[in-house]
């Protein structure tokens, strides 16, 4: 499962409709938010003549819930890391994640890089002595004045 549609004919229209299907989402959260925290102030503060009003705020509740379900199928096949929800848990912003791990990806490219570089040099060092020889040995074939 990938997170985002791959690039290529039609790659950008894809991101695009998928924005799209995230915005819908955080639409609907958000509206679902404050009709939790308006159904809250109602309950904290109950009186008979408010019953009407906690009915809507349940019934909108709900509607939220559907809304929000819709929104879920259509973003079936999203895959967010376990590490995000433990980033977010700890109360840290989750774009950090996506931060270090672009910062653990550099210095693992550095680090191989870095073993690459090695590896060529000591190639050299090792393909240097026998093409050494060889030179050597055309040198002495030459007949000396």
């Amino acid at each position: 499962m990938r997170p985002w549609p791959e690039a290529g004919r039609g790659g950008a229209a894809a991101a695009m409709a998928m924005a799209e299907k995230f915005d819908s989402l955080e639409e609907h959260l958000e509206k679902f938010v404050e009709n939790i925290r308006q159904l809250g102030i109602i309950v904290s503060d109950f009186q008979p003549s408010s019953q009407t009003g906690l009915n809507q705020k349940l019934n909108f509740m709900v509607t939220g819930l559907q809304d929000i379900d819709k929104c879920r199928q259509q973003l079936h096949d999203i895959s967010v890391p376990l590490e995000v929800f433990e980033y977010i848990d700890q109360g840290r912003n989750p774009q950090l994640y996506t931060k270090e791990c672009l910062e653990r990806a550099l210095a693992k490219n550095e680090q191989v890089k870095g073993k690459i570089d090695t590896m060529k040099s000591e190639a050299i060092i090792f393909v240097l002595p026998s093409t050494w020889s060889q030179r050597t040995m055309e040198v002495q074939a030459f007949p000396q004045p």
